[in-house]
């Protein structure tokens, strides 16, 4: 395993890899769901890389960069035993150099639920995402499905500019409660743990209801939701699982997602219906 921080090291050290070629991007503080991810990946590939980057450019002004959990010992204690090949973990420096000016928007499919709530989020992160892939130029993408809509912003950024890249979305990996793995879940004290359970209660109560109206179902959800005192709603939606576009009624392709703040914490999930 090799520990590369700059872009022209990558490129020297890469240059006559074996491929196909694996990219699992993430912003450390690594779980068993990123593990989840590496290991599909060093299944379907000759070479693997993962990249550890808190990308600033993803946060908005009042939220968590400055104390998102950065644990590179950790990281690569943990990575040491899945026999990855490269790790590209670059300064904030070396991403956004001085006079850096250059952005990627993906219009549409990123000013719906996230960006509604988090103007300029997907920004952030289609600029960095489209860095990474020049820069480690991979065959394969490997993305966790927590994340739905990023992935689909990345999917219609690897289509509109023909980057080439096969996307891979991968199970979302739960504790067994139900709490889907996140870098962020070891802010919550005790008490707000176990009030995080309630966003998967929310999500499997919209997966087993009988009801085909969105609207009823949106509302059985906020209702339990709301029913945990140290939760908080920014929205539940449900919406068209491509598109993100409101659902008259069920068609058989849903995605039903929410974020929700536990105490000062914002967690998403999401399940496909």
């Amino acid at each position: 395993m090799e520990v590369i921080t700059t872009v022209a090291d990558f490129r020297g050290a890469t240059r006559s890899v074996e491929r196909p070629m694996s990219l699992t991007p993430t912003m450390g503080a690594l779980h068993e769901g990123h593990i989840s991810l590496i290991q599909r990946a060093q299944e379907e590939n000759q070479t693997s890389v993962v990249s550890i980057f808190v990308n600033p450019a993803q946060f908005g002004p009042s939220e968590d960069f400055g104390r998102y959990p950065r644990e590179m010992e950790h990281d690569l204690n943990l990575l040491h035993g899945t026999g990855v090949d490269f790790i590209f973990a670059p300064s904030t420096v070396e991403m956004y150099p001085e006079g850096f000016k250059t952005h990627i928007e993906v219009e549409q499919i990123s000013e719906k639920m996230e960006g509604s709530y988090r103007p300029n989020h997907f920004r952030g992160v289609a600029t960095i995402v489209c860095k990474l892939l020049s820069i480690i130029r991979p065959d394969r993408l490997y993305l966790g499905q927590k994340d739905a809509q990023q992935n689909l912003v990345i999917k219609r950024l690897n289509n509109d500019l023909n980057l080439g890249v096969e996307i891979v979305v991968c199970p979302t990996v739960r504790e067994p409660d139900g709490l889907a793995l996140s870098s962020r879940n070891q802010y919550l004290n005790p008490e707000e743990r176990k009030a995080a359970t309630v966003l998967h209660r929310a999500l499997l109560l919209a997966e087993e209801s009988g009801r085909t109206n969105p609207s009823d179902i949106k509302r059985d959800m906020i209702a339990l939701i709301e029913s945990e005192p140290l939760a908080r709603i920014d929205y539940v939606s449900i919406v068209d699982a491509d598109s993100l576009d409101k659902l008259g009624e069920f068609d058989g392709h849903a995605l039903v997602a929410l974020a929700v703040y536990i105490g000062d914490t914002r967690l998403i999930d999401n399940v496909l219906i």
